[in-house]
C-alpha cells in the first residue's frame, strides 16, 4: 500500500470564531457583493457609483421612498419572526407563503362581508384575529402529520402553498369576484383598511411589538427553552419528559398565526384587497432573513430593512437609468448570495495541504 497524495485543500468545521471576526467576514462579503454588482454595471456601460446612488436615493431619498421601503420591510420582518421558532426547533417550515395567504383570506372574508356591520376598530381587530386563526390552521395541518406520522415537513409545507394559492384563484373568479369576468376581488371599504401612522400603515408597529415578543419568547420562556431542546435533540427532549409532538404542533400554531397576521397586514394595509400572489415571495425571502440573522429577532430588523432598500432601490434603476428589470433582480440576488456565503465561511474554513500537514504534526 502507498499513501495517496493529500488534496490541495479541504473544508474543516470551525470550532470557534470570535464575534468580531464573524462580523468582519460578513462585512467583507457585503463589500464583495458591491464590487461584483459594480462590475455588472460596468459591463452594461453604466457608472457603478451612479447606479448605487440611484438605489440609495430611490429607497431613502424622499419621504415617499422611505415609506415604500418600510412597507416592503414589514411583511419580510413579520414572516422571518414567524418562522424563527420553527427553525430553532429544526422544523423546516417552507409554508409561510401559504400561511400568509390563508391569513389574508380570513381577513378578507370579514372585510367584504362585515364592513358595514361592525365599527372600524372592531372590524380591524376581528380581521386580525381571523387572519391569525386561518394562518394557524394552515400551519396545523403539516404539523399534525409530522407529529403523528413523521411526514416530511419541507415537502408538506411547500405543497400547502400551492393549494391555498389555487383557493384564492377560485375565489377571485367565483364567490368573491367583483365585476363579472374581471376575476378581481373588490377593494376593501375604508373601515377595513389599517390606519396609517407617519404615512405608513400601522403594521410596522405590530411587527416591532412581535419582534420584542419573539425575542422574549425564544430566549426567556419555558416554551422557548423546550423549542431549543427539541432542536438540539428530540431524544434528549423525550428523556427530559417533553412531548415532542405537542411542542411541534404548538410552535407551528404560533408560526402560522404570525404569518396569518402578516397576510392580514398586507391585504388590509398595503394592497387593500386580496389576490393570489398576495404573499409575493415574502415567505421564501424571509427564510434568508432568518438564516442571516441567526434567528435573532433584532438582527432581522436590520436585514429586512437592507433587503427592502435593495428591492425598492433596484426598481428605481429601471426608471432612472433604463436598466432592465432582470438586472435589478440579478443585483439583489448577488447581495443575497454573498450574504449567505458569508455564513458558510463563518462555519467552515479552508485548510490547505501544508496547513493540514502542520496540524497533523502538532497532533
Amino acid at each position: 500500500m502507498h499513501n495517496q497524495r493529500a488534496p490541495l485543500f479541504h473544508l474543516a468545521k470551525r470550532t470557534s470564531l470570535s464575534p468580531a471576526r464573524a462580523w468582519t467576514i460578513r462585512l467583507a462579503s457585503f463589500v464583495v457583493a458591491i464590487l461584483i454588482g459594480g462590475l455588472i454595471f460596468l459591463l452594461l456601460g453604466d457608472d457603478p457609483v451612479s447606479a448605487y446612488g440611484a438605489i440609495i436615493t430611490g429607497s431613502l431619498g424622499k419621504k415617499v421612498a422611505i415609506r415604500q421601503t418600510v412597507k416592503i420591510a414589514v411583511p419580510l420582518l413579520g414572516t422571518a419572526l414567524a418562522i424563527a421558532p420553527c427553525f430553532k426547533m429544526r422544523f423546516w417550515n417552507i409554508g409561510a407563503e401559504g400561511q400568509i395567504t390563508a391569513g389574508a383570506i380570513g381577513a378578507t372574508f370579514f372585510a367584504l362581508n362585515y364592513y358595514d356591520k361592525l365599527p372600524s376598530p372592531v372590524l380591524l381587530i376581528v380581521m386580525g384575529l381571523a387572519g391569525a386563526v386561518c394562518g394557524a390552521f394552515w400551519a396545523f395541518i403539516p404539523a399534525f402529520f409530522k407529529a403523528r406520522w413523521g411526514t416530511n415537513e419541507t415537502l408538506f409545507t411547500l405543497m400547502m402553498n400551492y393549494i391555498v394559492i389555487g383557493l384564492v384563484k377560485w375565489l377571485q373568479g367565483g364567490p368573491w369576484e367583483g365585476k363579472p369576468g374581471s376575476q378581481i376581488i373588490p377593494n376593501f371599504a375604508s373601515s377595513a383598511v389599517l390606519p396609517k401612522v407617519f404615512g405608513i400603515h400601522c403594521g410596522w408597529i405590530i411587527v416591532l411589538i412581535l419582534t420584542i415578543f419573539i425575542y422574549v419568547y425564544m430566549r426567556y420562556s419555558k416554551h422557548g427553552y423546550e423549542i431549543a431542546v427539541v432542536g438540539e435533540s428530540e431524544n434528549t427532549a423525550r428523556y427530559a419528559g417533553m412531548s415532542v409532538a405537542r411542542i411541534t404542533i404548538r410552535t407551528m400554531l404560533l408560526s402560522g398565526a404570525i404569518s396569518g397576521l402578516v397576510g392580514y397586514m398586507v391585504a388590509s394595509g398595503a394592497n387593500m384587497t386580496l389576490y393570489y400572489s398576495v404573499a409575493d415571495g415574502v415567505g421564501f425571502t424571509a427564510i434568508t432573513v432568518a438564516w442571516l440573522a441567526q434567528l435573532n429577532p433584532f438582527a432581522m430588523i436590520a436585514i429586512s430593512f437592507l433587503l427592502a432598500i435593495l428591492d425598492k432601490g433596484a426598481s428605481t434603476l429601471q426608471t432612472v437609468m433604463n436598466v432592465p428589470a432582470s438586472i435589478s433582480d440579478i443585483i439583489t440576488g448577488i447581495f443575497l448570495f454573498c450574504m449567505l456565503a458569508s455564513e458558510f465561511f463563518i462555519n467552515y474554513r479552508l485548510v490547505f495541504r501544508h496547513d493540514s500537514g502542520k496540524e497533523a504534526v502538532s497532533e
